[in-house]
């Protein structure tokens, strides 16, 4: 298998001189909830470092933080979650699962996950998709749009792949067998990471055991979904994949393993400057 060619950042999108605030991308988050209220302010902070606008919509106490963080969410949109659909129309991307609910009712004041997850999955099938946290342990493969970017960790991809035939034992391979069945492209999280769009499979190695504290796959989900917006879908996770090792290897000479998800988010873009600029 091959590992991730570090030349392909250098394919990556980068904003004109010239260009206005909107054409260098515009991202809309769907997640959060009470019990996971932090899930989604990690996407949302490393997005909005990236991409000229974020539309945030999340339930009320989430949306609420997020308003009062204005001094730093300068670009971007607090949208109620009855007001989604005008805003997905104008997204390029669209992430959504980090930090929705597993099950319905689990809290007052979620929606439920499968519900708002399938309904605009089938209503927005030609946008580009970036299914996360909640949203991957609840849908079914067959609502899984051309295109869409996954972004599983082990147990996650595990419950989706047995929802569908594929039994093959070897985990690269079911990666590639998935990504090819439902025309997706998968990124399977882990000590090393596996991208597959089911013709081209690589792996990304590096990082170290401080990027296994919570919120990280969340760093993960926001910076894969702020590259899609420009980018075609295989090398927006290859490139965020490889990004977010680094950042977590950069942490280590500093920090060791005693770095958080906030941490995670700060480095990316140094990351980024050293590495595509």
């Amino acid at each position: 298998m091959k590992e991730f060619n570090s030349k392909d950042l250098k394919k990556l999108y980068i904003p004109l001189k010239g260009s206005h605030k909107g054409q260098n991308g515009k991202l809309m988050v769907i997640g959060g909830s009470v019990l996971f209220h932090a899930a989604s302010l990690w996407s949302l902070k490393i997005a909005s470092r990236i991409v000229d606008m974020v539309f945030y919509s999340s339930v009320d106490a989430n949306n609420e933080i997020v308003q009062e963080e204005k001094r730093e969410f300068r670009d971007g949109i607090v949208v109620p979650r009855d007001k989604i659909e005008h805003y997905i129309d104008e997204a390029d991307a669209v992430l959504i699962g980090p930090g929705l609910p597993r099950e319905e009712g689990i809290e007052k004041g979620d929606d439920h996950t499968k519900f708002l997850t399938e309904s605009l999955l089938s209503k927005y099938p030609n946008k580009k998709w970036i299914i996360d946290g909640g949203s991957l342990q609840v849908i079914e493969p067959k609502f899984i749009p051309s295109d869409a970017i996954l972004t599983p960790h082990r147990k996650e991809f595990e419950t989706l792949k047995l929802k569908t035939a594929i039994q093959n034992s070897n985990l690269e391979e079911q990666v590639r067998i998935f990504a090819k069945e439902y025309n997706c492209v998968v990124l399977l999280k882990g000590e090393k990471d596996y991208i597959s769009n089911g013709l081209e499979t690589i792996r990304v190695s590096g990082g170290n055991a401080g990027m296994t504290k919570g919120g990280t796959g969340d760093v993960l989900a926001g910076l894969v979904s702020a590259l899609y917006c420009k980018n075609e879908a295989f090398l927006s996770a290859a490139c965020a994949s490889y990004i977010n090792k680094k950042a977590g290897e950069e942490l280590y000479k500093t920090m060791g393993i005693y770095y958080n998800a906030s941490d995670l988010a700060n480095e990316i873009p140094k990351v980024m400057k050293k590495l595509i600029l």
